[in-house]
């Protein structure tokens, strides 16, 4: 089959365009997923460069958000069909292992997949839309829904907005019915993201951003609950930790799923105490995430942001976009 395969740790170059690499063999539990699309994410970054303490078998397919149609069933599978459509769930909660990381992922033609990790894709979500979710929009389902508890006329920041979970987690607060101002890069992306329904859209302001926030918003004080956001969504970390804190009104939440600029940032933990702040962290998602998110789109009431569609061969290109910052939303690669 074609696949682009990672032969190494390293730069782009570590990325290869094989034309006959083996095809995957179907276990008695297992099914092959004929590749219909699958969505780039940072992980892909991570995996390519190498993880510390993470141990990558050689050679490794990438891709962990996998969509397409059945191709073959193991002879012990129940309840699956070829033909069938389906999105791969890449955390394997059984034997465990992510697929794209220590299992073969989707930049490939066929994929390999315990069949406990398959969700059926609704007839009005196509594969494209199907391959956005599980890490960008799952990540920002679970982070804003389920542990965060977004509600109806709430104030949010969201930090990195351009990116795949920024995207969602801006469409989810939208669907809440909250008031959302947006951090990025630059102009192009904040009139994008106002596009998208942000309210109010700010760059970074050499990490003062919380002076924005009180511009519009006016600052928090210590007696009252006057000022400031009820909700910061930070998966950046690095610098932009502090303004964030202080960003929030008293009683606050500060959400977070990942660390892109930085795990160990400097804090204050004085605007913790003083403004009565809850800190909330969120781990990936779960299968009830991905369902509700099919759901949302089945029924048109969300529609996953998606920047670039690229051929197997461009995979390479994708990831060094992806890597630039030089997307919005999701980028997609139709083998």
């Amino acid at each position: 089959m074609r696949a682009m395969v990672l032969k190494g740790h390293g730069g782009p170059d570590s990325l290869v365009y094989d034309e006959s690499f083996p095809d995957p063999e179907c276990g008695n539990n297992d099914v092959i997923v004929r590749v219909k699309a699958t969505s780039l994410n940072y992980h892909d970054i991570f995996t390519r460069n190498g993880m510390p303490g993470i141990k990558i078998e050689m050679p490794m397919i990438c891709g962990l958000d996998v969509a397409g149609e059945i191709a073959e069933v193991g002879d012990e599978v129940s309840g699956w069909s070829t033909g069938d459509r389906v999105l791969i769930d890449p955390r394997n909660r059984v034997e465990g292992g992510l697929v794209g990381e220590t299992i073969h992922g989707g930049l490939a033609e066929y994929c390999r997949v315990a069949s406990h990790q398959l969700v059926k894709i609704p007839v009005g979500v196509t594969y494209d839309q199907a391959s956005s979710l599980p890490v960008a929009y799952g990540t920002a389902h679970r982070m804003m829904v389920t542990i965060g508890k977004i509600k109806n006329d709430e104030k949010v920041l969201i930090l990195g907005a351009s990116g795949g979970v920024g995207t969602g987690a801006l469409l989810l607060a939208k669907m809440a019915g909250s008031e959302v101002m947006v951090c990025a890069s630059s102009e192009e992306k904040m009139e994008r993201l106002r596009d998208l329904g942000a309210d109010h859209a700010i760059t970074y302001m050499d990490n003062q951003f919380h002076k924005g926030v009180y511009e519009r918003f006016g600052k928090p004080g210590r007696r009252g609950f006057e000022g400031g956001v009820n909700m910061v969504v930070n998966f950046t970390g690095g610098e932009t930790w502090v303004p964030s804190l202080r960003s929030l009104k008293r009683g606050g939440r500060l959400v977070t799923c990942g660390a892109t600029a930085g795990f160990d940032p400097k804090t204050d933990i004085r605007f913790i105490w003083t403004f009565e702040l809850q800190l909330l962290g969120s781990n990936s998602w779960e299968r009830e995430d991905l369902t509700q998110l099919m759901d949302y789109i089945d029924g048109g009431k969300m529609n996953p942001v998606i920047d670039k569609i690229l051929p197997l061969k461009d995979a390479s290109e994708g990831i060094r976009l992806l890597e630039e910052r030089e997307v919005f939303g999701k980028v997609i690669i139709n083998p």
